[in-house]
């Protein structure tokens, strides 16, 4: 299998991979504050979206690559099917539903912020296509998202480092790629939060991984910092915050365990990393010598996670999406 190039075959392996549990609303996992009894209801009522692929965020997510792929492939043999799907899906009544969801007292701290970060990489998804409905329809949402991240940076005095849900390197990433489009005073702010916190990182540890990261700490704020900095700024700060690259950031990590949810995370890892190594390779000089070493790593992150992607469920509703972040060199 060719790890290194999105091919129009594994295109249409991702796309079949993730139409077939975007709408599956059982088994599901709710982020869901219950104030009384009223609020006990199905998620397809609770989210008259994003009810599918077992949680919000990974709803999200199969959205944004389903879509991505429709307009990278336009010719996949999916592609009805994914504009029909958005055709009855991606409509202001049922963003409607999602916005009075999040404006419940309760729902404050829903998805913070990796699920954000998500919406607005979707919403940024369908702002690129040349049907524009899907993405005037989204607006509100993705509006609202962003009203709340320019409420929560400044309150969080500490960024979050841990590799899953609540890293901040990752949702920044997705918050300043959007906002770069569509909110300059949202990516002013993600960009001052970022420096300040990462600016003076320098001789990172990189004690990873943990036994149910999908995000390499180390490596998800390298990108971030490639994303925001100019190249000769990026190689300074790079070769300050890891001035040796650890084995254990070049090592794919092991899944002993694909039925285990958490334990199936570490394919994840291993496609995030392969992202991360491949963007930070491109924002190095031609001549510097991490690049080699990290083309390499991210090509043997990649193949260790491939062949995966549907081996069990606790992996087939959300791997495909960060085999498609890893694979896909757009910017």
């Amino acid at each position: 299998m060719d790890t290194t190039t999105l091919t129009p075959d594994l295109a249409a392996r991702f796309a079949a991979l993730t139409l077939g549990h975007l709408g599956r609303e059982w088994p599901f996992k709710l982020d869901h504050v219950m104030a009384g009894p009223e609020d006990v209801l199905p998620p397809s009522v609770l989210h008259p979206i994003f009810h599918g692929s077992f949680d919000w965020h990974s709803c999200v997510h199969g959205w944004w690559q389903v879509m991505r792929l429709l307009r990278r492939f336009p010719d996949l043999p999916q592609a009805a099917a994914i504009r029909a799907r958005a055709d009855a899906m991606l409509v202001p009544d049922k963003v409607a539903g999602e916005l009075a969801y999040l404006d419940r007292p309760a729902s404050a701290g829903f998805e913070r912020p990796y699920g954000w970060a998500w919406l607005l990489a979707l919403h940024d998804e369908l702002g690129r296509h040349e049907d524009r409905r899907w993405w005037q329809a989204l607006d509100p949402l993705a509006r609202a998202f962003a009203e709340r991240f320019k409420a929560y940076l400044p309150r969080l005095t500490y960024p979050i480092r841990v590799g899953a849900h609540p890293n901040s390197s990752f949702a920044l990433l997705h918050a300043h790629a959007w906002a770069t489009a569509h909110d300059p005073e949202l990516a002013a702010l993600v960009a001052a939060r970022a420096v300040g916190w990462f600016g003076a990182d320098r001789g990172c540890q990189a004690w990873e991984p943990g036994g149910d990261e999908f995000l390499s700490p180390a490596l998800t704020e390298a990108h971030l910092m490639r994303a925001l900095l100019a190249p000769a700024d990026f190689r300074r700060w790079f070769d300050a915050f890891l001035p040796e690259v650890p084995s254990t950031l070049l090592t794919p990590a092991v899944v002993s365990d694909r039925t285990d949810g958490k334990i199936a995370h570490l394919d994840g890892l291993n496609l995030s990393r392969a992202w991360s190594w491949r963007a930070i390779a491109a924002g190095l000089p031609a001549d510097h010598p991490v690049g080699p070493i990290a083309r390499d790593a991210a090509e043997r992150h990649l193949a260790a996670a491939l062949p995966h992607l549907a081996d069990h469920y606790m992996g087939e509703h959300w791997l495909a999406s960060f085999a498609l972040l890893a694979l896909d060199d757009e910017d």
